[in-house]
This record gives structure tokens, sequence and C-alpha cells, in this order.
């Protein structure tokens, strides 16, 4: 596969790095302005082939989907079902490249208005674009998704205080009372996300594939939206992310800063985070930092002089930092100055996300057909928020 080739390649790179920092440490200095700048130069290519890896996997994956056989279970005959299957596709193809389908599959879409203003895209479409998104947003493979069906909000408590600890007793006691636990709550509101995207006709008309066209596109647009607000929101109006400090989500009580600096992350630091977690939340933690970050990272060594990072040779598998699976986004912070978040590492089964039961993809044939383009709208409401703080751990420098 190609992706397998691009993680090779990487790996490569990587190597070439270490060799310059290994040199530079071999020698007892520090390393000199031309192996600054090529360690520069070859981080800068790691960085570009990490964002090719992602999208030659997303693409292996989509292919992989359109290949699988669709079955229908109220049919003996599966070559009817997947004949069936294929003239669906087909019709998804067709209404993406021209707005028209076969007559005999027309009620796979819906009129939305009588004009002929916009039209609603196929389901087929829609379910393929969500797995898509969620591709996309790595937040919400590792998170608690729900959605909401029977009312527009959903009361998420979240524990604000544990109980005391228990104390020894008598057989026929109970003990003392606890009075320390407390609850509290935040209202989770899925709130209206939208974009849209124009794409010429004669790209669609001329695209083999329009609807991988459309769905990466739409996925893209959407997948950077939420990962931003899933790490940065403010929880108004907009889901509360992980890097804002508040009592509703993970307050300033989670965060580290011991054995950083005040412009640089160090070893010391990011284990003074993992052992900032309890052992519990180990199994499925995870870490986050933008990729100004991971350079510093991947040169920090152990007392022993052993790096802390690992890179990963394996398709779908994340490079890992002492011990857990590291992932990286464009929206961490990376302002590297006395007293900010630099990264975290937490369990993100403990951030829920709350989506509502619609979402919809519209299509317009006349608002821009004087640029000859088609526009595509995306649509979903959403909300999220961390729902237990000792699950996670901010990395802050000093």
């Amino acid at each position: 596969m190609k992706s397998t080739l691009l993680r090779q390649k990487r790996a490569g790179l990587i190597k070439q790095a270490r060799g310059l920092v290994d040199a530079a440490d071999a020698a007892n200095r520090g390393m000199t302005q031309e192996e600054d700048n090529q360690y520069n130069a070859i981080m800068a290519d790691v960085e570009k082939l990490q964002g090719e890896i992602s999208r030659a996997e997303n693409l292996e994956s989509l292919e992989a989907d359109l290949g699988t056989l669709i079955e229908d279970p109220e049919r003996p005959d599966g070559r009817q079902a997947t004949l069936d299957a294929e003239k669906r596709m087909a019709a998804v193809r067709s209404f993406l490249a021209s707005g028209m389908v076969p007559a005999e599959l027309r009620a796979l879409q819906a009129d939305a208005d009588a004009s002929g203003g916009y039209t609603v895209m196929p389901e087929e479409f829609v379910d393929r674009l969500i797995t898509a998104i969620d591709d996309e947003v790595f937040v919400r493979q590792y998170s608690d998704v729900q959605q909401v069906t029977r009312s527009d909000s959903l009361g998420q408590p979240y524990l604000a205080a544990d109980p005391a600890d228990p104390t020894w007793t008598s057989e026929i006691l109970i003990g003392s009372e606890d009075s320390s636990m407390t609850f509290g709550k935040r209202t989770l509101t899925p709130h209206p996300l939208a974009q849209y995207i124009k794409v010429s006709r004669k790209l669609l008309r001329l695209t083999p594939s329009a609807e991988d066209l459309v769905v990466n596109r739409l996925a893209y647009k959407f997948g950077v939206v939420e990962e931003n607000n899933f790490l940065n929101g403010t929880g108004v109006n907009s889901p509360l992310g992980v890097f804002t400090a508040s009592d509703d989500g993970i307050s300033t009580d989670r965060d580290v800063s011991t054995g950083n600096t005040t412009t640089s992350i160090q070893t010391d630091g990011l284990k003074e985070a993992k052992y900032n977690l309890k052992g519990q939340y180990w199994r499925n933690a995870r870490w986050i930092f933008h990729r100004s970050a991971v350079k510093q990272i991947a040169k920090l060594q152990d007392d022993e002089g052993r790096y802390i990072w690992a890179d990963s040779l394996v398709n779908g598998e994340p490079d890992r930092l002492l011990g857990f699976p590291v992932h990286m986004s464009e929206y961490a912070p990376s302002t590297f100055t006395t007293g900010l978040y630099v990264g975290i590492l937490g369990d993100f089964k403990y951030y829920h996300i709350v989506d509502s039961l619609f979402f919809e993809v519209q299509r317009l044939d006349e608002l821009y057909a004087a640029t000859n383009q088609v526009g595509f709208i995306g649509r979903l409401e959403c909300d999220a928020m961390p729902v237990l703080e000792a699950a996670f751990a901010r990395v802050k420098l000093a």
C-alpha cells in the first residue's frame, strides 16, 4: 500500500534526524548551525509526509468501504443485492456530477425547494460522509459519542469532588458520613455547525469518482472545525475543549508544569504529566501535541541517553511517547511561553460528544450557476465536554 511506503520513507528521515542529534551528543557539543538547518529541513519533510500518510490511509479506507458488498437479508439472491447496491452507487455518482438520477431511483433524493434551488443528498452519501468525518477527527474515534433523539439537550453530570477516604470501624458500625463528594452539571446542547464548498461543474463531470472528491472536502471542512473546538472550544455556544481551563471541564488543578522550562518541554516535565495521571486511566490514555511540540519532543532523551519517542512503522498506529500513543493536531497550542499549555495526556472516553440525530447535506445547483459551480452545504448539530478531569493531565510550561 502507498501508506506503508510513505511510513517507511518517514522512518528513514527520522533516522537521519536522530543521526544528527546523536553525532552532536557523541562529540559532547550542541548542534552546529548547519546541522540545525539540516534537522529542521528533515523535520519539515517528516511533517509533510505525515499529511500524505493520513490522506493515503483515509483514501485506502474509503476504497475498502466501496469494495464491500452490501447484502440484503430479505433477498436470497446475493447477486441481485450486489447489483442493486452498484446501481444505487451509480445513482449517487450521477447525482453528484449532474444533479440527476435515473427515474427508477428518484426516491434517493427529496425536493427541498419547489424552485429547484437545492436538493437533499442521498442517504448513502451522507452515511459515508459521517464515516469520513469520524476518520478525519481523531478525538471522535476515542471519545464517548451519544445521540440526542428525544430532546434538544442532554444534562451531563461531572464529578466535581471525590468522596473522602473511608475510615476503619467495627463490625456493627457503618463509618462516618461523606460530605465531600459533589457533582456539577453542564447542559450539552447540540449547536448548529454548517459549512459549504463550491466545486466546478466541469471538475464534477470529468472526475471518475465525484463522491470521493466531495466527501473528502466536506469531511475536511467539518473535521478541522470540530477538532479545533474539541481542543480549544469555550463551551459558549460551542463544545468545551480540553485545553480550556474550566470548572465544568478540566480545571487548573490538572495542569502540570514541574520539570519544564519557561520556553520548552522537557523529559522530566512529560514524566511528571504521565505520573500525575492515575494508573486506571493509562490503558486508554493518549497524548495530543502540535507538530512544533513534537519537533522538540523528538530530540528528548532519558537519563540513560535513550530517546523517549518511539516511531510507528505499522499502518494506522500512531507514534508513542513514554508508552502512550501520540496524536498531532494543528489546533493544539503551539506558543512556547511561560505559563501556557503545550500538550495533554488523557483518557478520551471521558470526553463526551453529543450529536443531534439530524445530519444533512444539500446540493445547490442555481446559486453558483453564473460561475459554473455547484455548492454543497453540510449541516450538523453537536456539543461536547470533558466529564472527568481526573482522567486528564495538561502539560504546561513553567
